[in-house]
């Protein structure tokens, strides 16, 4: 089958290409980078554009048998979803898997919460055959803070309630596994870790994985807040903070219910944050 994925060369494209790679489908990654589209794996087709080029889209969304929606936050995450949502149902796509956040119900401050919610809701009045794919925070953000924990400091708030934080890898598992196989129309599914993990917990975690004593600041919002808008544009790192202060003061913990039904589909568990750990401190380490 002919797959089209959007943000294909991103943190979810790149494994999800794997992915559907290893179950046969053909697929055609869109990208605003002519480097990235060359570096692609063999057998991928590369797709110079924009989200935004709604001429683009109509042809190879016509030409796919579905498609992968995943946005990159900002300013314009509204403009290119309900767009590509709408190029979407012209194009008679014949199965729309859409990505969105783990309960945007509630979590809907943050903006690039709220969009999801909207999205969601053109996406089941489009009736356009869709999957809806629900994340939780992703474990390969630590990767980020490489240094900060080598230096003894875990200063990202996930506070004390607990985050049911998800492998990369694993979404990308399921996204392939409800792109190339039947029964997953009309269905949401929520795609998290087996368990919720603390502030401290995963302090900890990486304390033992890495052998380094680790100090847990993330209740401080406040420096949060600062260390953010060093990293990125003033309005992008308010977004992100909304996000963080909610987990600090509400946690986002998986249902049972929903964990079991992932391990359902999956076909195994989802990872754990300890093996996550204790793969990326082996190869920090090497």
């Amino acid at each position: 089958m002919k797959v089209f994925v959007t943000a294909g060369t991103g943190t979810i494209g790149t494994a999800l290409v794997g992915e559907l790679r290893n179950r046969g489908a053909e697929v055609s990654v869109l990208t605003r980078s002519e480097d990235k589209a060359a570096a692609l794996p063999d057998g991928v087709r590369g797709v110079v554009g924009d989200l935004l080029d709604l001429k683009l889209l109509g042809e190879e969304f016509a030409a796919a048998d579905a498609v992968f929606l995943n946005f990159p936050i900002g300013e314009t995450e509204t403009f290119q979803a309900m767009l590509a949502v709408d190029a979407a149902k012209r194009a008679g796509v014949g199965h729309l898997v859409y990505v969105s956040t783990h309960d945007p119900e509630t979590l809907f401050t943050p903006p690039h919460c709220a969009v999801k919610l909207v999205v969601e809701k053109a996406v089941k009045a489009s009736g356009v055959p869709y999957t809806i794919l629900r994340l939780n925070e992703f474990m390969q953000n630590d990767i980020l803070a490489k240094d900060m924990f080598l230096a003894g400091v875990n200063g990202i708030p996930l506070g004390a309630v607990g985050v049911s934080r998800v492998d990369v890898r694993d979404v990308a598992e399921a996204a392939a596994i409800v792109l190339t196989t039947p029964g997953h129309y009309g269905e949401t599914y929520v795609v998290s870790g087996p368990e919720p993990l603390t502030g401290q917990a995963v302090t900890d975690i990486w304390s033992r994985a890495l052998g380094v004593e680790i100090a847990y600041v993330g209740d401080d919002l406040a420096s949060c807040s600062m260390i953010l808008n060093q990293m990125m544009p003033q309005h992008l790192a308010r977004d992100i903070w909304l996000t963080y202060e909610y987990y600090d003061r509400y946690g986002q913990v998986a249902a049972a219910e929903d964990v079991d039904r992932l391990t359902k589909l999956l076909g195994h568990a989802p990872r754990s944050f300890a093996e996550f750990a204790a793969e990326m401190a082996g190869v920090w380490k090497s």
